[in-house]
């Protein structure tokens, strides 16, 4: 009979020494795994729309967090071509008062001019007709008054005859009448004369001295932006301009605002105005004119502001365009880079945590600067993944 024993002890044996192994070898993966714990963040668990970086990736060297900033944004913001204008006010077309002949032309144009210079002189034969108006209605005065000399004279004469019977009364009535008759043609000879005394002065002429020329003044301080004219050419329609003078010290700015934003702007409110002959520079004034009409071809409005010019920087017919804005909200704003977009929806991501960040839905608004405000998502106190969002994007 073979004895069991040896062999009951050798299975013991083995059986000992498999169960230390496989206790070695648990103890050494629970160890594994708590140093895998420890790596990896343990406080924020990862969920949809989450992306959690352990401490030692590589990726947040290259990602810059930064708090929002909050700014004053311009809502409800209207923008229209606009272009510079003469202002209307202050713009003269030179004509001449007379027909005649064109003797000398005292300026050219792009010539500045103060106001009262000479600027044309004209030979004309309406000038001596002026004097001669003037002459003949200044002795009608002289007349006029000794013919009412005479009828007080006759009347004092016949009040005297009447004292004694001498006429009738109907003769004494006669003379009243008759003086106050002279009296009143007196004072419509003075009115002939002063008209006629008017005339020549506005003509600048003196009275009484014959071959006077006229000389035409600008009215207004300005530039010459028109010519018209030519020494030596005779002129007989008198209300062609000779010429354009306008005063750009100040200037107006003329848009066609859609009539579907004009419910936006009111008369006195601020505008801005960017030319394209100056980019970056921004002009401010204020509404001054809205039309009263729409425009039928265009379906616009003109608005209209006025813009100091004295230092001759802005030209009529430059090119631009303004911006109205008529409310301002103060609202958080991050670069615009930070902002991604997918599925018709813009998100950012937001840092809770160190190396936690949220995918956070967000609702762009305007830009100011480089920076681009957000209506709904953020707050005040978000931080918000300036540089690098790419690299969380899919993670």
């Amino acid at each position: 009979m073979i004895s069991l024993k040896p062999r009951f002890a050798a299975g013991r044996k083995l059986s000992a020494a498999l169960v230390a192994a496989l206790s070695l070898l648990a103890g050494g993966c629970s160890r594994e795994e708590a140093k895998v714990n420890a790596a990896a963040p343990n406080s924020v668990p990862s969920r949809p729309g989450q992306v959690v970086l352990p401490a030692g990736s590589p990726k947040l060297a290259h990602i810059k967090v930064a708090p929002v900033q909050m700014i004053d944004v311009p809502m409800d913001i209207v923008e229209a071509p606009g272009n510079i204008e003469v202002n209307p006010n202050r713009v003269s077309h030179i004509v001449s008062p007379v027909p005649g002949r064109v003797v000398d032309v005292y300026v050219g144009i792009g010539d500045s001019v103060q106001e009262g210079q000479a600027v044309v002189k004209i030979e004309s034969p309406d000038a001596d007709a002026a004097i001669s108006a003037y002459l003949q209605a200044d002795s009608a005065v002289g007349q006029m008054k000794a013919n009412a000399l005479k009828a007080q004279a006759d009347l004092d004469r016949s009040r005297d005859l009447l004292d004694h019977q001498a006429v009738a009364k109907k003769d004494v009535l006669n003379a009243e009448n008759v003086l106050v008759q002279a009296t009143a043609l007196v004072e419509q000879a003075r009115a002939s004369r002063t008209q006629a005394l008017r005339r020549l002065e506005i003509l600048g002429l003196k009275p009484g001295e014959f071959g006077q020329r006229i000389t035409i003044h600008s009215p207004v301080s300005g530039k010459v932006l028109e010519m018209n004219v030519v020494q030596g050419e005779y002129r007989n329609d008198t209300n062609a301009a000779l010429m354009t003078i306008a005063d750009l010290n100040t200037v107006w700015v003329a848009s066609d605002v859609p009539e579907t934003q004009i419910r936006q702007i009111q008369v006195g409110e601020p505008l801005e105005l960017q030319l394209a002959a100056y980019p970056g520079e921004i002009f401010k004034t204020r509404v001054m004119r809205i039309s009263d009409t729409v425009d039928p071809t265009t379906r616009t409005i003109k608005v209209r502001a006025e813009l100091d010019n004295r230092s001759g920087r802005l030209r009529p017919q430059m090119f631009g365009r303004i911006r109205h804005s008529e409310s301002i909200r103060r609202l958080p704003a991050v670069p615009a880079s930070a902002v991604l977009q997918a599925q018709n929806r813009a998100y950012v991501y937001c840092e809770t945590a160190p190396g936690v960040f949220e995918e956070t839905t967000v609702v762009p608004g305007n830009s100011v600067g480089d920076q681009l405000s957000i209506l709904r998502g953020l707050s005040d106190s978000s931080r918000v993944v300036v540089e690098g969002p790419m690299l969380l994007r899919n993670n």
